[in-house]
């Protein structure tokens, strides 16, 4: 883990008045407020199945190199999601999704929402992103929980980290987001020049990958996604990052060091891409999440 200080103002003042859920559209860090109930994604090879939680990455890897089934995912059901907000252990819940404009979770937890009935309380938010992104505003909505704010407070906090948060990353190949169906609007900024290698983040007011640059090599896709991050926020801006990676660790550091020299980094973390959504990027992908300066409730 590499962390340039502790994210300040997170100590429980109070007793949290909602219970926070998420979908496996999450990648955690373990230095934010992440650890909540999850509704598990699953990956498919062919006749098997696992959930989130029950195929390791490395065994992900190896599948993937040995497996001649192209892997499928799929959403959380709306008995995932059920079993979730039960775990929460309250009777006010707030379930945070990955964007509905990349998966149908969304769906599943509203069908989920109707079933519970008076039981539980759930109230819905899309991210509008997912992975590290999805993780800063659980980091939002776990600091005013602990804080004993209201779940209200907590959705304009995390719509106000989504308002300045980026998320960029690029993959050694295209091939596993063209298999998954997921290459849409990055295939056709591309043209047909498939061996550039893109920078893709989520659009942020449809919810889906686009491309925002390109490189002509792995490494040079590394660089310019730090290049990315300092055309949007300026060089010299102070940043929070969380850093991803896929089957090579030093990836995240390469880019991270690419950032150091431009900007101050007042904090950041770093951890592997969940094993479902490795299967739309492929093993060899790096990212990063990245915002300016102190989180909303700090200023």
């Amino acid at each position: 883990m590499t962390q340039e200080r502790m994210t300040p103002g997170t100590a429980q003042t109070t007793s949290p008045r909602f219970g926070i859920v998420t979908d496996g559209g999450l990648d955690a860090y373990p230095s934010l407020l992440n650890d909540v109930p999850v509704a598990p994604f699953s990956v498919t090879f062919g006749d098997a199945s696992y959930r989130t939680n029950e195929i390791s990455r490395a065994d992900l890897f190896r599948m993937l190199e040995s497996n001649p089934n192209h892997p499928t995912s799929s959403q959380p059901t709306p008995q995932d999601w059920m079993d979730a907000v039960r775990r929460a252990g309250v009777r006010d819940v707030l379930g945070v999704t990955i964007s509905a404009g990349l998966s149908g979770s969304m769906n599943a937890a509203e069908q989920a929402r109707q079933a519970l009935g008076d039981e539980f309380n759930l109230t819905l938010h899309d991210s509008g992103t997912l992975s590290a992104a999805q993780a800063f505003q659980l980091h939002a909505a776990g600091t005013a929980a602990a804080r004993g704010e209201s779940l209200e407070t907590a959705r304009e906090w995390m719509r106000a980290v989504h308002e300045e948060t980026e998320l960029y990353f690029t993959i050694e190949t295209l091939e596993y987001l063209r298999r998954g169906g997921r290459i849409g609007r990055v295939q056709a900024t591309l043209g047909g020049l498939l061996n550039l290698k893109p920078v893709v983040t989520v659009d942020k007011q449809g919810g889906t990958y686009t491309n925002v640059g390109r490189a002509r090599s792995y490494r040079g896709g590394m660089e310019a996604v730090a290049t990315q991050v300092t055309r949007r926020f300026g060089e010299g801006t102070p940043l929070r990052v969380g850093l991803l990676y896929g089957s090579v660790r030093e990836d995240a550091d390469e880019v991270l060091g690419h950032l150091k020299g431009r900007h101050p980094i007042v904090w950041s973390d770093v951890t592997g891409v969940n094993p479902v959504l490795n299967v739309h990027t492929g093993p060899r992908t790096v990212g990063i999440a990245a915002a300016p300066g102190a989180w909303p409730w700090e200023r």
